[in-house]
């Protein structure tokens, strides 16, 4: 009987400083070894399939397409075998000891000239094979070729600077890798913990994996498949797996692209905002993929921050990731990733929002504050995100929400802007003296009744060409005020004199000092005595509430402008009243100014307006 030949090689120079750092410094977590040997072991299986349909004859053409891993705790031993392409002898040399690469782009590039080109490998990440020397002392590969006259081969090394390579006759088709395990890696001899990181890392390959003869991945990639060969029960349930949840989602989004990448997306939302809700900070729950293969799971590249409660996977083959496949080497691809994603789901909820504008609005009400967190924050998405937008406006009833769209279709020719108002309620809003002149002249005013809106608007800044104003502004030009036959009709109060009402804002306004920058009479009040207006365009009321509560502080802002109604008798009682009693005349000029600071939502100190009010009322009830 003759003894199988054994030869004994030296590894490649650059071999061994690459398998230094393999074992030493590459990786960060030991479980990754299994991942990339599994992922030869399919890229394996891929080429195996594809070759199988050019040739005529194959070895072992009947052995079924699958990985079986068995592990032995009492040798502490691991061992992947799969029935894949296999290796000759010489290639068990190229592959292993002179070249880091799993032939995936020599496979690769002889199959350019091939007219099968459709066919999905794994496997191109280089030295993946070498990441089994992080847990084991000793690697046999033991490995067949498909072509009918290999005889096989054993490949071994402990990684101290050289290999041997000897025959092995009556081995199946495919390669076996036998690890013999460090003392300090017992633990990937547990078929417990084999089986986590499969479910981990490599869940969704193609082929099965079996671990002591049970299948592990038994969830399949259905976003790698078409949307036409899958139900709503496929969607639901691999939505269930991915999200640990016990519903269905509210949207889904299945999408593939090839340009500007060659992207497989399944993005999913949740039916509940658990921030909402009180559960704290959302994080990301999109997983980037490579050939079915994670990369990393709940990636805060893919998608915007502010998406952040989607759900899903994305693959990608255009990735080139880093030798350990922890990073990606080419942020810019990264970002445009990203891009493409995030316009591509924009796109699918304003499609939504066309189709079933009912339910859309229901999606809106629980995530809306996310897409208002992007307008604030997402140049590059803001004019898309400005589109899916909803607000309650004085046209609408309470609870209807209307979009940007839907306001500039109803504007009439000579209004030029969109005009807004924020407001603890509706119900504030509509009770104060802000709308007065937007309803004498019949244009419609957005409620921005949460406290990040009018920060959304003010980084808006337009929409449709149209500017977006705060309805406080000093600074408004408002379309003149329709005729109105009825209205002409009627007896209107009569205004102060232009001399006394010129007297009556100058002497206001030194009775107020440097708490209002200006005192000036009204073109926008009708029925109310006065009103507070920002002089600055960019700081409305809201937003100033907003920063005094992040500040917790009582400092001032800025003055505002007291606009004063020459109509309203209050205003046209303080000129005799000045005359008559100047101190309280002056208590009631204080009083309507804090007045019109309540209304505007500004109410710093109330101290001193309460015992003011008290004084009013003494004086009132003794005269």
């Amino acid at each position: 009987m003759t003894t199988p030949k054994t030869e004994t090689k030296e590894f490649q120079a650059e071999v061994k400083k690459l398998l230094d750092i393999v074992i030493h410094s590459l990786y960060t977590e030991r479980d990754i070894f299994l991942r990339e040997l599994i992922s030869n072991a399919a890229d394996a299986l891929e080429k195996f399939r594809h070759q199988n349909l050019l040739e005529k004859e194959v070895f072992d053409a009947d052995a079924p397409l699958e990985i079986a891993i068995q592990v032995n705790e009492k040798d502490n031993t691991l061992t992947i075998t799969d029935s894949g392409i296999g290796m000759t002898r010489d290639e068990l040399v190229d592959n292993l000891g002179t070249i880091a690469h799993s032939g995936s782009k020599t496979f690769l590039a002889e199959l350019a000239d091939s007219a099968k080109k459709d066919v999905s490998l794994i496997g191109q990440f280089g030295v993946g094979f070498y990441a089994a020397f992080m847990v084991a002392k000793r690697v046999r590969v033991q490995s067949r070729s498909y072509r009918p006259d290999d005889i096989g081969h054993e490949w071994a090394s402990e990684a101290a600077g050289s290999y041997t390579v000897s025959e092995n006759p009556g081995l199946h088709r495919g390669t076996r890798i036998i690890l013999e395990l460090k003392e300090d890696a017992a633990e990937f001899a547990s078929e417990t913990k084999v089986k986590r990181i499969i479910q981990q890392y490599s869940n969704f390959v193609s082929f099965p994996i079996k671990v002591a003869g049970e299948a592990v991945n038994t969830v399949q990639a259905i976003w790698a498949r078409g949307a036409h060969d899958l139900t709503d029960e496929d969607y639901n349930a691999f939505y269930k797996f991915i999200a640990n949840a016990s519903d269905e989602p509210f949207y889904r989004l299945h999408f593939t692209a090839d340009a500007p990448l060659a992207i497989k997306a399944l993005l999913f939302t949740p039916k509940d905002n658990f921030e909402r809700l009180g559960f704290g900070r959302m994080e990301s729950g999109v997983s980037l993929y490579c050939q079915r293969v994670l990369i990393d799971q709940h990636n805060k590249n893919i998608l915007p921050e502010w998406l952040r409660f989607v759900q899903g996977v994305v693959d990608s083959e255009d990735l080139p990731l880093n030798i350990s496949r922890q990073a990606l080497q080419d942020n810019a691809l990264v970002a445009k990733l990203n891009k493409v994603l995030t316009s591509r789901f924009l796109k699918f909820l304003d499609e939504q929002a066309g189709k079933e504008p009912e339910q859309y609005r229901a999606f809106y009400k629980i995530f809306g504050m996310f897409l208002k967190e992007g307008a604030t924050m997402d140049y590059t998405h803001r004019p898309a995100l400005a589109k899916l937008l909803r607000f309650e406006s004085s046209r609408s009833a309470a609870g209807e929400l209307v979009s940007l769209a839907d306001y500039v279709g109803r504007m009439g020719k000579d209004q030029k802007d969109i005009y807004y108002i924020n407001g603890a309620s509706r119900e504030a809003i509509e009770a104060g003296p802000y709308l007065e002149t937007f309803k004498k002249r019949d244009l419609e005013v957005l409620y921005t009744l949460e406290p990040i809106d009018d920060f959304v608007f003010s980084h808006l800044q337009e929409f449709e060409d149209k500017k977006l104003l705060s309805a406080d502004r000093a600074d408004l030009e408002l379309p003149e005020m329709p005729e109105d036959k009825d209205e002409a009709a009627k007896p209107r109060e009569a205004a102060l004199e232009t001399e006394v009402a010129d007297s009556l804002v100058k002497w206001m306004k030194e009775v107020l000092g440097d708490r209002v920058k200006e005192v000036r009479l009204s073109k926008r009040l009708e029925d109310s005595p006065a009103i507070i207006v920002n002089p600055d365009g960019f700081m409305t009321s809201s937003m100033e509430r907003i920063m005094r509560a992040q500040s917790h502080e009582l400092h001032d802002f800025g003055a505002k402008n007291l606009e004063v109604n020459p109509r309203h008798s209050l205003i046209k009682s303080l000129p005799p009243a000045r005359i008559k009693d100047e101190e309280l005349a002056k208590t009631a000029v204080e009083q309507i100014f804090d007045n019109a600071i309540i209304q505007a939502g500004l109410v710093v100190e109330p101290r001193a307006m309460v015992e003011r009010s008290y004084r009013i009322l003494e004086k009132a009830l003794k005269s």
